[in-house]
This record gives C-alpha cells, structure tokens and sequence, in this order.
C-alpha cells in the first residue's frame, strides 16, 4: 500500500474508515477514523510503509503495542488495536482526544504558567513511571505527544504514542535500516550514542519538555541535527531562572540533574524529578546552590536580575571546572566501547588528543598532524593547501571520508573578525571554508577559543567535507584544531569525545 496521507479519506482501511487527517510526522500519518463495528471514532496511526520492511521493527511494533494496550492507567492513550493490514503496512487504533497537544499550545501561547506545566508534568510522569514498571521505555516524549483534554483549570492529559516503545532489554535507538527512533529536540545521550537505556531516557526528554514549557523555547536550539545532538551530548542550556526571574534558583539545579548527562546522574524516576520540580519552585526544599552551568558556546547566558542572589566568583570557577571534569569523564563513558589512542606532542604539535584505534595519526614534517582513517590521502590534501587535488578523497567511503587536522601558526587569529578568519583559513586549508553560522566562543583545552561549523569545498567544486573548528591561543603560537567528515557520516559523540580529550603541553 502506498501511503498518500489526503488519498486515503474516504477509504476503508483494515476495517477503519478514514474521514480526515489530524496529525503527521515522519514515521507516520494519524486519521481520524470510524470503527463501524463499535459506532465510534478512533484516532488511527499508519506507520510509513518503510517501517514495515524491518521484520524486527515490525514484531516490536505489535507486541510492545499491544503489552501498552494492557497498561490500565488514566494518563495513558487507550491503545484499542495494533496489527498491520492485508499488505503488510503497521497501524495502531487509540481513543480520539478532541484537544490540542501540548506542541500548539506552547506553539500558541509561548511560556506556560507555571502551575499548568506542574499538572502536566506530573501526569506525564505518572504514565511515564506506569510504563517503565512493565518494562517499557516510551523513548519519543515530545510536546506533540501529550494530548491535552478540557479547560486550563482541569486538564486531564494523555502520553500518547506507545507503539513506537521499547523493552528495556533491547539496545540502540536504531532499526535495521538505521533509522533513529525518537526527535533529537529530546533525545537523551544515551540514545544518541546507541547505548542501554532505561527509564531514565524518558526522564531527560520530559524535562526537556518542561523547560519548553516553562521558556518558551526548547534547551538546545541549533541549525541541523548534527549540531543539536552534540549540544545534548556536551553542553549545558541556559539556566531557567535566567529566562524565567520569577523562579527560585533551586529550580536550576533540579533541572541540571533532570538533564545530566549521564543517566546515573539523575532521578531514580519521572515522579522523583517533577516532585522536586515542584517543591523547589514552592519553596519547600532547603536552598541549594546549583552547579554553574558551561556557557552556551558563542551566546553568553542572560545577567541575573538586580537584586538577585550571586554565587562568588572564586566558587563559580571552582564549579565550572568541576562540570567540564565531569562532563569530560562523561564523554569518555559514554563511547566506552570504542577503543581510542592519544597523540603524542611533537615539535610541530605541542598537545595531545585522542583518535579512534582504528585510525592511524601522522606528523608531516614539522606542519601539522593529522589523524584519519585515510591518513596518505588526507595527509596530501591537506600539504596541497588551496590547490589541492581532491579526487583521490573522492572516491573514499563516507565512513573513511573523516578526521582531526590539527595546525599552529602565526597567522591564525582567534580574535578576528569573520572575513578575516575566512580569508586566513583559505589560504591554509585545502579549499574554500564557507561558515554556516556566525564563528562563537568556546572553550577547549581549558582555554577560550573560538568555534566555526560549516564546509570546505574543493576550488574546483567537485569535492565538500563538513567542518567543525577551533582556533584558541597556546603558549607558543595559535592552533587551529578541524574535525572534518562527510556530510552523512558525521558523529557529534565523536566529536565532543576528541574535543574534551585536547590537552595543551
């Protein structure tokens, strides 16, 4: 069956006869439909036909569906039916809520008060908790997935979506054809470095709702996907109380544990947290410091209110330092089944840095190193500066398309202006650097750099390679350092696991 979402109004599928669309995503189309056996309207879910070739993804589908389907909880969608059709295509049968979901209503209204997003939390977190004691991970908690039913006085709220879960016995985000299962906007660390998860993922994406909820904007907000999973694998979002001053400084400090990166780090359950959310923002817990959060590279976070409680500075810095050594380790867990080896200081490059095992790192001569899969070929990319030839990287696989390139020289200027820094980068590297954003402060090796994200094409055209940079003041000369990839085989985890391991000598 080929899913043309307007063509199949009027349509009878699997005994379900569709009368109009009420949502859509990229996995699947929601229907309103008539259940002619019962005399009543369902919301009907048709996954993308595509879903249905991974024979795995399909048995998860139906059985976690249908174990949901048992779960007696007033805040969970009646799951009526889930099975897939006479050609073969997934659907699932819920009971229709006639309301918004949470998505236009912040969509709508912007920031929420603050006891409307207490009740939605909480019964959010009360279906959540449901769930994970029969052993099922939701893993797709997003705004567009709570219904909310009635007035703003009492809104009773639905977690929809349970037929896209997973046992907390089975790995990875992934299906058989490597799509990822959940919305990066919230997707936990765990998910994104396709590790165990339990519970606790489903905790770090609600909190990632509530702070929607509560701002107005979502924690991490960057220009592609690959940029946003790094921002949740590395970075810390802007403290509440700085969008919201009316909130009590506790509050940051449930919110960092709801969002650590590290699962370990944060609620024993969904309950826990929204609980402690409350409390703090009643006043009812003693006063707690919060640990300063990183800086949101290149966008310095909101001065607190005149008047406003302030951390020492002396204890600010103890705290920063304390959040990258443990945001270090962190990184470093989080890839533990990759095996990884540092780079030596040399003459040409006076730092140390990590690379996966199964690349091989080199120094030419006394210019600069560099650590790839396809070192020879990248090695004579990078000696060849503007007049490059690229058709040997041309031809690599996407995966060996990849590597660090590390350079010090006089001329690079952390402190310059974008034309400058463009200018300078395109007289060093293999082509023609094309910035995708504004270049924005960052730290790395313990030190204030400046970051860029975007590509260096060939002079010629026929060659692009995504860029991540880092130009930051050493003790002898600046140093440029550039993660390069291709564009379908960059990994943000990667990424932050090398950045944290620069250390200058």
């Amino acid at each position: 069956m080929h899913l043309n979402e307007r063509s199949l109004i009027g349509q009878e599928v699997a005994g379900y006869y569709i009368e109009d669309v009420i949502g859509k995503g990229g996995m699947a189309v929601v229907y309103l439909a008539l259940d002619p056996r019962l005399s009543r309207r369902v919301a009907l879910k048709i996954l993308n036909p595509i879903l249905s070739v991974d024979d795995r993804f399909r048995q998860r589908f139906i059985l976690e569906s249908r174990t949901a389907s048992s779960i007696e909880h007033p805040n969970i969608i009646p799951i009526y039916e889930a099975n897939s059709d006479d050609h073969g295509v997934l659907y699932i049968a819920m009971r229709y809520v006639d309301g918004l979901d949470l998505r236009r209503l912040i969509y709508d209204r912007g920031p929420m008060p603050v006891g409307q997003v207490n009740s939605i939390a909480a019964q959010v977190a009360a279906a959540l908790d449901a769930a994970h004691a029969h052993d099922l991970i939701h893993r797709d908690v997003k705004p567009a997935n709570i219904l909310l039913a009635g007035d703003d006085a009492s809104q009773h709220v639905y977690l929809t979506d349970f037929g896209i879960t997973k046992h907390r016995t089975s790995i990875s985000g992934l299906t058989q054809t490597d799509q990822f299962i959940g919305t990066p906007r919230y997707m936990s660390p765990e998910q994104i470095n396709k590790e165990h998860i339990d519970g606790r993922a489903d905790q770090y994406a609600l909190a990632c709702v509530v702070y929607e909820a509560l701002a107005g904007r979502m924690p991490f907000e960057r220009d592609n996907d690959v940029a946003l999973l790094w921002a949740h694998l590395a970075e810390s979002p802007a403290p509440l109380s700085h969008l919201r001053p009316e909130l009590p400084l506790e509050v940051d400090g449930v919110m960092m544990k709801a969002l650590a990166k590290s699962p370990e780090q944060r609620y024993p359950s969904c309950t826990a947290f929204v609980g402690a959310l409350r409390d703090a923002i009643s006043g009812e817990v003693a006063p707690t410091r919060p640990r300063q959060p990183m800086p949101r590279p290149g966008r310095a976070p909101k001065p607190a209110t005149t008047g406003r409680r302030r951390l020492p500075a002396v204890l600010i810095g103890v705290t920063a330092a304390v959040a990258a050594i443990t945001l270090a380790v962190l990184l470093v867990l989080a890839n533990r089944g990759e095996g990884m080896l540092t780079y030596r200081p040399t003459s040409a490059v006076p730092m140390t840095f990590t690379y996966p095992e199964g690349w091989t790192a080199t120094t030419h001569v006394d210019l600069f190193a560099l650590a790839s899969p396809s070192a020879a070929q990248f090695e004579s990319l990078f000696v060849a500066a503007a007049n490059a030839d690229w058709s040997e990287v041309n031809t690599l696989d996407p995966t060996d398309a990849t590597g660090l390139y590390v350079q010090l020289a006089d001329t690079f200027d952390p402190k310059a202006d974008l034309h400058s820094m463009q200018e300078t980068l395109n007289t060093m590297l293999p082509g023609k650097v094309t910035f995708t954003d504004e270049p924005a402060a960052d730290l790395i090796a313990g030190r204030t750099a400046t970051r860029f994200e975007g590509y260096l094409r060939s002079a010629t055209g026929t060659g692009q390679l995504r860029v991540t940079g880092y130009l930051v003041e050493t003790p002898t000369r600046p140093a440029l350092v550039l993660y390069f990839c291709a564009e379908s085989a960059c990994d943000p985890a990667l990424l932050a696991k090398i950045r944290e391991s620069v250390a200058l000598t």
